[in-house]
């Protein structure tokens, strides 16, 4: 009995003395960090699912989406778990000293246009109104249509042909301006009356 347990002893000791030499010459791969640090194995994120999920959820940080994605792998489950909790849990902060936030909180820019400088452009944009997008100056004139124009929010019927359903669609359009309209410059009379 005594030399079984002289065994196990020597064997133990073996094991642990070639784990210590081999680990203390090789240093862990960036994997083996991450995997220690955030106690599970993180899977492969690429900034197309961050940004997928981003896009879906502006709302919830980036820094939560990407952590999420490390541990599921999946846009599938990660938008699923948001739309089940309403929210993701906030990375540990050993997650933050594998993944500075620079890296993930990195938000692409939209892509807006330069706005353009000086008073012609500002005039010109003030003179540009829904009524003159839809041509409708000649209508808004006539006072006989803009009072007919009271019941803008009915339903249309259900057209034929798709150009049917579509001239539909802009007539409703310019009701609703026309009325939106009436109703400013009644707002406007009874501003200047009162």
């Amino acid at each position: 009995m005594g030399e079984v347990v002289n065994a196990f002893v020597a064997f133990a000791v073996i094991v642990f003395i070639v784990r210590w030499a081999t680990t203390s010459k090789n240093e862990p791969s960036e994997e083996q960090a991450a995997a220690r640090a955030l106690q599970f194995r993180p899977k492969k994120v690429t900034p197309d699912m961050t940004e997928t999920i981003s896009t879906m959820f502006p709302d919830m940080p980036r820094e939560n989406i990407h952590y999420d994605l490390l541990r599921t792998g999946s846009v599938q489950q990660t938008s699923d778990k948001i739309i089940e909790r309403g929210f993701l849990e906030a990375p540990p902060p050993a997650y933050f000293t594998l993944y500075p936030r620079s890296a993930t909180a990195r938000a692409p820019a939209p892509a807006v246009p330069p706005r353009p400088t000086g008073s012609s452009t500002s005039a010109a944009k003030k003179s540009e109104s829904l009524i003159s997008r839809f041509q409708l100056e000649q209508r808004a004139a006539t006072a006989e249509e803009i009072a007919a124009e009271a019941d803008a929010g009915g339903r249309a019927a259900w057209e034929d042909t798709a150009e049917k359903r579509e001239a539909s669609l802009r007539e409703r359009k310019a009701k609703m301006i026309l009325a939106a309209r009436q109703r400013l410059l009644a707002q406007q009379a009874e501003k200047s009356s009162g």
